[in-house]
């Protein structure tokens, strides 16, 4: 039999390696984190209006407005925003440099094998922006054997590509020019210096509403239907904080709620799913 100081010691050195072990498990959820911390991390590109822009020094637009209705759900918790360039967002939620993205993630087949992907927050089907009056391009298809751009890294530019290679043999390759970001690609578009720019359809009718005198949207619109999302981290620790953020989105979605603020931001309601497709 044991000394009893040494039981005593052993029974402590047990009870100790319980409390850390379940301190560690609680620690380890993020949304726990959260909580604790008073302080939830997103990051965004506060350069894709009416989504996400700057406005008088804020981050505004249709994600923040209902980002102030998501944290309803976490009271007492401060909302930190990160304006960050797109190419560096992904990456930066993979090496959890920030809780959550709240910016507007075109959904795709890799993108949801590789994050979590929330619940819609709006249509991403593809569409083309051409100068005012250009006779030239009055369909998608007319994009052959001209100058289109689009940005770097982005599901849109993927979805040019993938367009322009069905375009060889119309009318000359498509030479796809690409940006950091899309106020660069308007820009040279409105300078004659590419002949269009593709985008998601509620970026591109933002643009054409902006200035109307130099652009307009070219419909229909080509691909598969397409939707926005945010995304999160696709691990056990952020099991909670997804299933939270997902519940806030579709009860925002059949309360009306979404329908009211993109009638704010887009001057129409979108119709969406309250859950994303399967990834093929």
């Amino acid at each position: 039999m044991m000394p009893s100081s040494i039981s005593r010691a052993l029974l402590f050195g047990a009870a100790l390696v319980t409390i850390l072990s379940s301190t560690a498990a609680n620690a380890a959820d993020l949304l726990d984190k959260i909580k604790a911390d008073k302080v939830f991390t997103v990051a965004t590109e506060a350069r894709f209006a009416p989504f996400e822009f700057v406005e008088d020094g804020k981050i505004v637009g249709y994600s923040a407005d209902i980002m102030a209705e998501v944290m309803k759900a976490l009271p007492g918790v401060e909302l930190k925003r990160l304006d960050l360039p797109w190419q560096g967002i992904l990456p930066g939620l993979a090496a959890g440099r920030f809780d959550y993205v709240v910016t507007s993630v075109t959904v795709t087949p890799e993108r949801m094998k590789a994050y979590h992907l929330s619940a819609p927050i709006a249509d991403a089907t593809m569409a083309l922006l051409k100068r005012k009056g250009d006779g030239t391009i009055t369909k998608p298809e007319d994009i052959a054997g001209k100058a289109v751009g689009s940005q770097a890294g982005s599901a849109q530019l993927a979805a040019l590509e993938t367009f322009a290679a069905t375009l060889k043999d119309k009318g000359g390759p498509v030479t796809v020019s690409t940006y950091t970001d899309f106020s660069e690609a308007y820009a040279d578009l409105g300078a004659g210096r590419i002949q269009a720019v593709v985008n998601s359809l509620p970026n591109l009718l933002e643009a054409a509403r902006q200035r109307p005198d130099v652009f307009e949207v070219v419909l229909p619109t080509f691909g598969p239907k397409t939707y926005f999302s945010w995304a999160g981290r696709n691990d056990a620790d952020s099991a909670s904080l997804n299933a939270l953020m997902d519940a806030e989105l579709v009860k925002l979605n059949t309360s009306g709620k979404l329908a009211e603020l993109q009638k704010k931001w887009f001057g129409a309601p979108m119709e969406l799913p309250e859950t994303l497709p399967a990834a093929e």
